[in-house]
């Protein structure tokens, strides 16, 4: 037999044991997730606390596989007026976290309070999507206007807005991603932490209430949203949008009416251990008894839309059964990929 035929059939060899695996792993992901899921979850419903600590277990184990590293600070917070924004008052925060010096990182964003009414003020985290930076909240760099410079119709309406910093583009996430796994952490566990660093400062000072906090994202945004708000429990109403999916299928499942990240270059969105028991309905449980909304768009790709409908009746039972389902809301819209301001800011006057 000649050279070439060989290789073709070792190649061939290794192209079914590649279909192999992928149908063993699709399975494992798709078909045998709702039995895993409910192995796992041991809810209570007999009252809203009772619930909460029934959760606090798979809670802690969502936040072990972001793995975030224990940032603490290692200076002030320096806060100077930015010109980036047209944005009265718009101040950029900076609170280093590093360790050493030449390795110092920071929590870093917008913080913009409103220029009239009293304070504090309840806030909103305003978190940017990929492509993107905290300045296009506010209006800066969104000629799509997918945004609709929601963060200044937030301050204008009486919010004062945090807009922080994340590691925008595919191939930043990616390479830091790679750096990420091997040292134990993630990408979204650092971004988290710095987070939660930034909420401590934030949240002492005097022009803000602390009791009254909320997170609304888009895309990239509405992942950090659904991926730390059930963590921090500080964040009373999130609002995610244009994220929200039938989490097992967009994952890893292709499908010609949306972009499957299984196919996608964006190798910084699986975590190890995701689809064990945390698809969209499972994950966003844990906001229960906190408000919760999720905007979604028709023509928008990132899903494919009756795929969301039983998905969040799934969300929505858990709410029902502890009587709080005017807490949990789908906004499906006739749009695209955008922040849906009218609806979200309606949804924020009712629960923060």
């Amino acid at each position: 037999m000649s050279e070439e035929p060989r290789l073709h059939r070792l190649h061939a060899r290794n192209n079914l044991y590649q279909r192999s695996l992928e149908n063993m792993l699709r399975r494992w992901c798709v078909d045998d997730y709702p039995a895993r899921a409910e192995a796992v979850w041991q809810r209570d419903y007999s009252s809203a606390d009772a619930y909460v600590a029934s959760v606090e277990p798979m809670r802690a184990r969502w936040k072990a596989l972001l793995a975030p590293p224990d940032l603490k600070p290692t200076g002030d917070l320096s806060s100077t007026p930015t010109d980036l924004v047209d944005q009265e008052g718009a101040r950029w925060l900076h609170l280093p976290l590093g360790s050493r010096d030449a390795d110092e990182i920071g929590a870093e964003g917008i913080l913009a309070l409103p220029s009239e009414g009293q304070g504090p003020f309840p806030v909103v985290i305003a978190q940017h999507g990929l492509g993107s930076f905290p300045e296009k909240a506010f209006g800066v760099g969104d000629p799509e206007n997918v945004y609709h410079g929601w963060g200044r119709r937030m301050v204008a309406a009486g919010y004062a807005v945090l807009a922080p910093f994340n590691l925008s583009f595919t191939e930043s996430r990616n390479r830091v991603q790679r750096l990420a796994f091997i040292a134990g952490t993630t990408v979204r566990g650092i971004e988290l932490a710095r987070l939660q660093r930034l909420l401590d400062v934030v949240l002492a000072m005097p022009e803000i209430d602390e009791q009254r906090v909320g997170m609304w994202g888009l895309s990239l945004g509405g992942m950090a949203t659904q991926c730390f708000a059930p963590i921090e429990t500080r964040i009373k109403v999130a609002i995610s949008a244009a994220w929200f999916n039938d989490r097992t299928r967009k994952m890893a499942v292709p499908d010609p009416r949306y972009t499957a990240f299984v196919e996608s270059p964006e190798s910084y969105m699986f975590i190890p251990g995701w689809l064990t028991a945390f698809a969209d309905e499972d994950l966003l449980s844990l906001m229960i008894p906190r408000a919760l909304m999720l905007q979604s768009g028709k023509a928008d790709g990132i899903a494919w839309w009756p795929d969301l409908l039983p998905v969040f009746e799934r969300l929505r039972g858990h709410y029902v059964q502890l009587g709080l389902e005017d807490r949990v809301a789908l906004d499906l819209h006739e749009g695209v990929h955008e922040i849906r301001v009218e609806t979200g800011l309606a949804f924020l006057k009712k629960h923060l």
